[in-house]
């Protein structure tokens, strides 16, 4: 495939998103692409999250994968992955320009959002990084439709150990934050945060630029609060992030079990919208290990409290037998603000080789990453 790319239109920690499209048109590719960029060398998490989207592509709550290649220019190779664009940004976008969103809105994409965490936990997934900055708004000709996306540090169920934390602070689980395996529950802890989010405008942790983020870790992990749940939220809503916020991932409610609370009541929306079983495999153990990658959102606040902005910590190495107790592991997280380049202008892109599934599958298995 030849393609042209566009403008920039994102960054991450694996490299830059721009706009794309077909040279040609074709059938085959919608006429606008989003696609991910990284060097070759760097591209575990977007292999990754290749791998991953090839085997969750039956949800439409789900982004899809569009392909893949690398690309060799001026002596230097890049992997790029292509994916739906989402024309109208994430929900983070939304909400910072929005500021609070209607509860009917937010119980809408709340139904949304679910009902994809059910499908990716039904097939044996962990996303590891539910946040608002990861669910992409699509337009149906009515109304917003909201996906899951990023699934660069996604994992099967029950892979992670005790040395492996994946995510973003303001959205972990007091669990991972204490080194125990990471499982679908903590999915449901961050969908619960990014809900408590859209309605109150801000992240339910309260943390300002003077505050230390090791005291905020603490907090999350070792402490008997809760996330903040918006004080003029409905009954039922207070509710449904009660089910979400249980300390004991083994009492927190799971993404089937919410489907049928009254605050994402199947009623509210369309009599035939029913959820149903799709796939097994919640056994499935492959042995994985992408990289711990910990970047804060943005800042989305209307008020004076603010959340960390592109912020990257990276967890020094701990072995399960390690008698580093859970404070002092959380401690020893640290990072650094990381720099990034900016593209503008289009680019004509030759066209290369796909790469093949079996074929990424044989170079993860091959890595270790961490």
């Amino acid at each position: 495939m030849e393609w042209v790319k566009g403008s920039a239109i994102g960054r991450g920690s694996f490299g830059v998103v721009n706009i794309a499209k077909p040279k040609n048109n074709s059938e085959e590719f919608p006429s606008l692409m989003a696609v991910k960029t990284s060097k070759v060398s760097d591209s575990a998490s977007l292999q990754n999250e290749k791998l991953v989207l090839d085997q969750l592509q039956d949800s439409p709550h789900v982004i899809k994968c569009l392909g893949d290649e690398i690309e060799e220019r001026n002596g230097k190779k890049n992997y790029n992955l292509f994916l739906e664009y989402a024309s109208g940004g994430s929900l983070a976008d939304k909400v910072k320009v929005s500021g609070r969103l209607p509860e009917s809105d937010v119980r809408r994409y709340a139904r949304s959002i679910l009902k994809g965490l059910y499908y990716i936990h039904e097939k044996g997934f962990v996303h590891c990084d539910i946040k608002l900055q990861n669910i992409l708004l699509f337009s149906d000709g009515q109304n917003d439709v909201v996906k899951i996306a990023d699934f660069g540090l996604a994992t099967r169920r029950r892979e992670t150990s005790a040395c492996q934390m994946r995510g973003t602070p303001l959205y972990m689980s007091p669990e991972i934050l204490c080194g125990r395996e990471q499982e679908s529950a903590s999915d449901i802890w961050a969908f619960g945060c990014a809900v408590a989010e859209m309605v109150a405008g801000r992240p339910p942790w309260k943390w300002s630029p003077e505050s230390d983020v090791c005291s905020l870790l603490l907090k999350i992990g070792l402490g008997e609060v809760l996330p903040e749940i918006p004080y003029d939220l409905s009954s039922d809503g207070k509710d449904f992030l009660v089910k979400c916020f249980s300390k004991d991932p083994a009492k927190r409610w799971t993404a089937k079990m919410l489907l049928t609370h009254p605050f994402a009541a199947v009623d509210l929306f369309d009599q035939n919208d029913t959820v149903s079983s799709v796939g097994q495999n919640g056994d499935d153990q492959a042995r994985v290990s992408p990289r711990s990658l910990f970047d804060f959102p943005e800042s989305i606040s209307n008020s004076t409290e603010t959340t960390p902005s592109h912020c990257t910590f990276s967890l020094s190495e701990f072995s399960p037998e390690s008698d580093v107790s859970p404070a002092e592991r959380l401690r020893q997280l640290a990072g650094e603000e990381p720099t990034w380049s900016s593209s503008g202008g289009w680019e004509t892109i030759r066209s290369v080789e796909w790469f093949s599934a079996d074929g990424l599958q044989e170079k993860l298995e091959s890595m270790e990453f961490w």
